[in-house]
């Protein structure tokens, strides 16, 4: 598999790795991360985000006939997976780029690395599941299964090889018509939006969460607590009229339309059949979906 690519993209690519290390050089604080300035990589992870919702929504739209959110927060376009996916195997294959045989190798475990531990993460933090392969052969705690994994090393292939040189030219068009400078500041300040945008959508998601849990009489684990959590929380007037005048049952869902929860005997429980009256999507596109109404 190896020297595929054609001795043009090789140049291309090489090109701007060449500008990439002049332009760190120049900098009078260098930090970096195997060889990628910080601020490169903030804007490698706000760019992929948005690449990745993009996909999500038209794949929606595809598969299931509706528009809607496939974002990872409350506010603004942005599907966090695609970014950190994205960061992770260029920091980590970038060096490999003339390989396409250690591309699909590390491509296809860190893919899987990286997918196994943010399904984790959303189970430990929010007690939710995002996906669930159980039902594919060869999976892993259905967090991860051999398909997806391969999918994942043709698509380092095509991430370091086809896609990420474009996103470094698109990067230095705006470092020229802007300023380094400029970009920079443009970069860090969305990052911290993002990291508050963050925080919010944990919060806003964990009281809807414990009201789902405990209204509907759910049976999850520690029941008694998340019991004691809601009376806390909503017997607050100040606190419960803020929640339900910004993180509604409507604006969640909406946002979040495939929000689920597992009992204790193994159930999965969608939230959207919790609220039949709510409509978990903005638009229906087609009638692709018998089943959605």
């Amino acid at each position: 598999m190896e020297k595929e690519i054609e001795p043009q993209e090789i140049e291309e690519i090489d090109e701007i790795k060449e500008e990439t290390k002049d332009e760190e050089k120049n900098e009078k604080k260098n930090f970096t991360i195997l060889g990628i300035s910080i601020w490169r990589i903030f804007a490698y992870f706000i760019i992929y985000s948005i690449l990745g919702y993009i996909i999500e929504t038209l794949f929606g739209i595809v598969t299931k006939g509706v528009w809607e959110s496939r974002q990872s927060f409350l506010y603004g376009p942005f599907c966090a997976i695609y970014g950190v996916g994205a960061v992770i195997m260029i920091v980590f294959l970038h060096k490999y780029y003339k390989n396409y045989n250690r591309l699909f190798i590390f491509g296809f475990i860190i893919g899987s690395i990286v997918e196994y531990f943010v399904s984790l993460i959303g189970e430990m933090i929010l007690h939710v599941k995002w996906w669930d392969y159980s039902d594919m052969p060869l999976d892993i705690n259905g967090r991860i299964c051999v398909y997806f994994s391969i999918f994942w090393g043709f698509l380092a292939i095509y991430l370091i090889c086809s896609v990420n040189p474009k996103v470094d030219k698109l990067i230095d068009w705006f470092k020229t018509k802007f300023s380094l400078k400029t970009l920079k500041i443009v970069t860090i300040t969305t990052i911290i939006v993002l990291f508050i945008d963050c925080v919010i959508t944990g919060i806003a998601v964990n009281f809807f969460l414990i009201r789902m849990k405990v209204e509907n009489n759910l049976n999850v684990p520690e029941k008694e607590a998340l019991a004691k959590a809601y009376d806390d929380i909503y017997s607050n007037e100040k606190l419960s009229n803020f929640i339900y005048r910004f993180f509604d049952n409507r604006t969640i869902l909406r946002t979040f339309p495939n929000l689920k929860v597992e009992e204790v005997d193994g159930n999965i429980v969608y939230m959207d059949s919790l609220l039949p009256d709510i409509q978990p999507y903005y638009l229906k596109v087609h009638n692709k979906n018998p089943h959605i109404k």
